[in-house]
């Protein structure tokens, strides 16, 4: 499929995308580069790549496609690193969780012949770093391609067909409806999950034993959650400022109505509200988002 995939960052993210293009065979050549010696030092002992580069401008050179596997707040330094030693008519991508902003980054570079076409592999857990990556993360999960009016037919499909080489099932969207969906369905989510964790652990100290113990139910799933990589967290809230604003206040709306009708003993609103989010888990199953197994699937040790 490509002469030379060259994949920047290997984190989680990264290094399942390593590790699947390796089991798939699905370039000649695959060059990594990692700013963080720790992670280099893992891909070499568990012979993950053989070629790592030592700088960004020879991870790009002569490479066909190039993944950003990045915290968003790495790009403008990466890219303006890269520019002047990307392939003619290679295809940059990303694997980032917002879009809108770092489509201005590149655009700015006013770069010719070269192809800017981001996605977002809906695919993840909790942990972080190359230890965590697997080759299978993105089986049966979907990718979002964000296009534009006068990005290549030809270079979209091209890398539609990449990732569907990984296992996932592929979307194309706008940026803007890439931004807007995932502030509803990831970032709304992860606040929420911050402020439960933080408010739970903010009780009085004398139950946090307790509340560690007896976490089995909702607040240890909150906790999963709350416990993804901070540093990537952190530049999505910043990247996605405004959707994600707009998504908190219609949600503190909601959480005034829960609170009024609890306030006011009133049980048929309770039930009402109750019953109207009931049927959301049974979609998301029916989607093939998770499965109906007990405990979410989770494997015993």
């Amino acid at each position: 499929m490509f002469e030379k995939i060259s994949i920047i960052g290997c984190g989680l993210i990264g290094s399942s995308i390593l590790r699947n293009i390796n089991n798939k065979k699905i370039s000649k050549t695959i060059t990594v580069y990692d700013k963080a010696k720790n992670v280099i030092d893992i891909i070499k002992k568990n012979n993950l790549c053989d070629n790592i580069s030592k700088d960004i401008k020879s991870a790009v050179e002569n490479s066909d496609l190039v993944i950003l596997s990045v915290p968003l707040s790495s790009y403008k330094e990466i890219l303006l690193e890269a520019k002047d030693h990307f392939k003619k008519d290679a295809i940059i991508t990303d694997t980032g969780s917002v879009k809108k902003e770092v489509n201005k980054i590149f655009g700015n570079l006013n770069l010719k012949n070269i192809f800017w076409i981001t996605s977002h592999p809906i695919a993840g857990t909790e942990e972080s770093g190359p230890l965590a990556g697997f080759k299978d993360l993105f089986k049966n999960r979907w990718t979002i391609i964000c296009e534009n009016e006068n990005d290549n037919v030809d270079k979209i499909e091209k890398l539609k067909k990449f990732w569907e080489s990984l296992g996932s099932r592929v979307k194309l969207m706008s940026a803007e409806q890439h931004d807007f969906i995932l502030a509803l369905t990831s970032h709304l989510p992860h606040a929420v999950a911050y402020n439960i964790v933080i408010t739970a652990l903010s009780s009085d100290d004398k139950y946090k034993d307790e509340l560690v113990k007896y976490s089995a139910g909702g607040l240890r799933d909150f906790t999963r959650i709350a416990s993804s990589d901070p540093i990537m967290w952190r530049d999505i809230f910043l990247d996605n400022s405004a959707n994600i604003i707009d998504i908190l206040n219609k949600f503190s709306e909601n959480l005034d109505d829960l609170k009024k009708a609890i306030r006011d003993k009133n049980g048929e609103k309770l039930l009402k509200i109750f019953t109207s989010t009931k049927n959301i888990r049974k979609e998301i199953i029916k989607a093939g988002q998770d499965v109906k197994l007990p405990d979410f699937g989770r494997k015993k040790s």
